[in-house]
């Protein structure tokens, strides 16, 4: 039995010349008849797909650089954005601390008015007091007058010297009106 396995591998490895020159030839043959059909369209696919890849390679490059680009503008743009939003910000401050304070002036100056209003209708009040007073005086004098002199006399008389008596009096201020009143 281990014959048959003796006898095949010696015959693998016994050296044949014709077995030889017949490989030889095929295999010469073979790669003759490969380099004439399949040796030039291989190459050519292999040019193809490196030039294929070369154009990716540099079709990715552009589009790199262009990205990197718009990324630089991008960030540009934000930047420029976030500092008309601080400007748009520290104008509105100023805006409303403009109109605070035109606010403010207005409501001082409608306040002073209304003061200014005040001492007027105080001053005309005092004015009209001060008449209603003196006619009041008038005829208190011509009363007191008419008793006093125990004469008559005519109204017109009365009137002109009570009139003049209190033209002689000396005007008060509110100090004074005080004072008197005590």
């Amino acid at each position: 039995m281990l014959l048959p396995s003796v006898l095949a591998a010696s015959s693998f490895v016994e050296v044949r010349p014709g077995l030889i020159f017949w490989t030889l030839v095929t295999f010469i043959l073979v790669a003759v008849v490969l380099r004439w059909k399949a040796w030039g369209p291989i190459l050519s696919l292999v040019e193809e797909r490196e030039k294929q890849i070369s154009s990716a390679i540099e079709s990715a490059k552009r589009e790199r650089s262009e990205a990197e680009k718009l990324l630089a503008d991008q960030k540009t743009a934000i930047a420029e954005a976030r500092r008309e939003a601080a400007e748009m910000m520290r104008k509105n401050q100023q805006d409303m601390e403009k109109y605070r304070d035109e606010l403010m002036n207005k409501s001082r100056k409608e306040a002073e008015e209304l003061k200014v209003q005040a001492r007027r209708e105080i001053e005309d009040q005092k004015l009209k007091a001060i008449a209603e007073v003196r006619t009041m005086a008038v005829d208190l004098a011509m009363e007191v007058a008419g008793k006093l002199l125990s004469e008559r006399m005519d109204d017109a008389k009365h009137r002109a010297l009570a009139e003049q008596f209190v033209q002689g009096l000396p005007v008060a201020g509110p100090a004074q009106a005080g004072r008197r009143a005590s």
